[in-house]
């Protein structure tokens, strides 16, 4: 049975009369007929403005969701507060599958419903993320803190064990000097241990050169007393009190250089030793000696008496440093001669 072929299908050419099809409320005759236009990626110009159509990259997840996955890490790192331990689970977010442009000739519905139906799990690998995150913030910040305590604690022991040697050193410097100053003080001492050892030593010899003027005696007056007895106000020499006769002797080794009566002095003999010193015997009941005549210590040279200017018998000694007029004292200088009057 023979069948008819189809006719071949005319091309669209608008009506004449209808005015719908660009809307120019005409028809024109300058323009050819036109076919139907489909529009494609490279035939679109890009819109103008916040709301732009977005190509679907890789068949794979789609940028609605991976938007905000990164919205949701991003609010989790600035606020540093995110945690795991939550204790709620984590809410899967479904966004209706909505056709995309994409930049492949032919759409897959299968990629495309794929990648939103992983949007729960990128959703809870995205909070265990930052749950991780925020643990090792706290992580840091608490590493952060033991190291700062552990500065604290390890300057503390150090100015601990400053302030320790500090003391101790203070400790041994006064140690050191308090041990300087008894050894000073020992030292001291034992120099004038030695001083005084050397001294007596020496006054030991002396006093075997050199003898008290007489013997059973009490002082009765000494150098400097004062008085209406002594002429001169004051009493210039040392009175030794004894009985009359008894012996007077040479204190040293010396030439006698006066032997005679001598007004308010009585009977006095003067002994000039080697140095110029002159001894002054006074009220003397004897004289044994006569001038320039060389005696030796504690030869006899008179008698103890009460001539001259006196209350009773006694010895008045005087000593004249190299014969000047004015004398000493004689306690002081019979000491310095190893004597105890």
């Amino acid at each position: 049975m023979a069948s008819n072929r189809p006719a071949p299908q005319a091309p669209f050419v608008p009506s004449q009369r209808s005015t719908d099809t660009f809307g120019y409320d005409r028809y024109r005759t300058d323009e050819a007929p036109f076919e139907e236009w489909n529009p494609t990626a490279e035939s679109i110009r890009p819109v103008r403005g916040r709301h732009r159509v977005t190509k679907q990259r890789g068949g794979g997840l789609a940028r609605s969701s991976t938007v905000l996955g990164v919205g949701v890490i991003a609010a989790v790192g600035a606020g540093g507060m995110a945690t795991a331990q939550t204790g709620k689970p984590p809410v899967s977010i479904s966004i209706p599958d909505l056709p995309l442009v994409s930049d492949d000739s032919s759409d897959n519905p299968e990629d495309s419903a794929t990648a939103l139906s992983t949007m729960g799990e990128v959703t809870e690998e995205t909070t265990q993320g930052a749950g991780d995150a925020g643990e090792a913030l706290r992580a840091r910040i608490m590493a952060q803190v033991e190291q700062q305590q552990d500065q604290i604690e390890s300057k503390a022991v150090a100015d601990a064990v400053a302030a320790a040697e500090k003391e101790a050193a203070a400790a041994a410097a006064k140690a050191e000097k308090e041990a300087e100053a008894k050894a000073a003080a020992a030292k001291a001492k034992a120099e004038e241990e030695a001083r005084k050892k050397a001294e007596a030593e020496r006054l030991a010899e002396l006093a075997k050169q050199f003898a008290l003027p007489t013997s059973s005696y009490t002082i009765t007056s000494t150098f400097g007393q004062a008085g209406a007895y002594w002429s001169s106000g004051y009493h210039t020499g040392l009175d030794f009190a004894a009985p009359s006769g008894t012996l007077i002797k040479a204190v040293h080794t010396g030439t006698i250089t006066f032997a005679g009566w001598d007004g308010s002095y009585g009977y006095k003999t003067v002994l000039t030793l080697e140095d110029g010193t002159e001894i002054w015997y006074a009220h003397q009941s004897s004289i044994s000696v006569s001038v320039g005549q060389k005696v030796s210590t504690g030869d006899v040279i008179g008698r103890v008496g009460a001539t001259g200017n006196v209350t009773g018998a006694h010895l008045h000694l005087e000593v004249h440093p190299d014969g000047s007029s004015n004398g000493i004292d004689p306690l002081a200088w019979l000491r310095g001669k190893g004597l105890t009057p």
